[in-house]
């Protein structure tokens, strides 16, 4: 047990006890915790199996690999419309969690089996994306912006073209573009 983690737990103002019993059971299936990323993460050898989290409306906990695992009982979720690889089962209860905990024990030791496997994962193909209107006509008068843009990796245009075209109108997709565009040209993500 980390430290680190005990004092994350503690201060958790939602969803305390819910966390605590995903510790045990994960803890219980013999994985090394940390911190990272401000959350509690368990690995398998360095290599990351699951994190466990509060949201607003749930709490969750989250396997990195998710998607490779066999998920008879149906209860792994993608947290996104865009995500490929992690899946996550929400619960808004300890006993949600103490009833489903055989079930986690194997989806976890199932998700160690993946790592110990070395099975890598292959992004899905990317279909490519249409770049939004408003970001194209920045592209095609700012060559110096289109090159910057060109050389971000794949992941990091994808993120900043979803985050234009999510836009519902042309004024906020302006307004998205003119926040981003130092960032793109200083070779950052939308994150970053």
């Amino acid at each position: 047990m980390d430290s680190k983690v005990d004092a994350f737990l503690e201060s958790s103002d939602k969803w305390q006890e819910e966390l605590k019993q995903l510790r045990r059971i994960i803890l219980d299936c013999m994985l090394t915790e940390e911190l990272k990323w401000g959350v509690p993460c368990y690995t398998y050898h360095t290599k990351n199996i699951v994190v466990i989290g509060g949201l607003k409306e749930s709490c969750v906990l989250s396997f990195f690999k998710g998607a490779l695992l066999i998920d008879d009982r149906g209860i792994l979720t993608k947290p996104g419309d865009n995500t490929q690889v992690v899946r996550i089962i929400r619960f808004t209860s300890v006993q949600e969690i103490k009833e489903l905990e055989p079930t986690l024990k194997s989806y976890i030791y199932e998700a160690i089996e993946v790592e110990k496997a070395g099975v890598k994962i292959k992004p899905g193909k990317d279909k490519g994306f249409k770049i939004a209107k408003e970001f194209q006509k920045r592209l095609d008068k700012n060559p110096a912006l289109k090159e910057a843009f060109i050389v971000l990796t794949p992941g990091r245009q994808r993120a900043y073209n979803l985050y234009f075209s999510q836009a519902k109108q042309s004024k906020t997709c302006e307004a998205r573009i003119d926040k981003c565009i130092r960032k793109i040209l200083d070779g950052k993500g939308l994150n970053e």
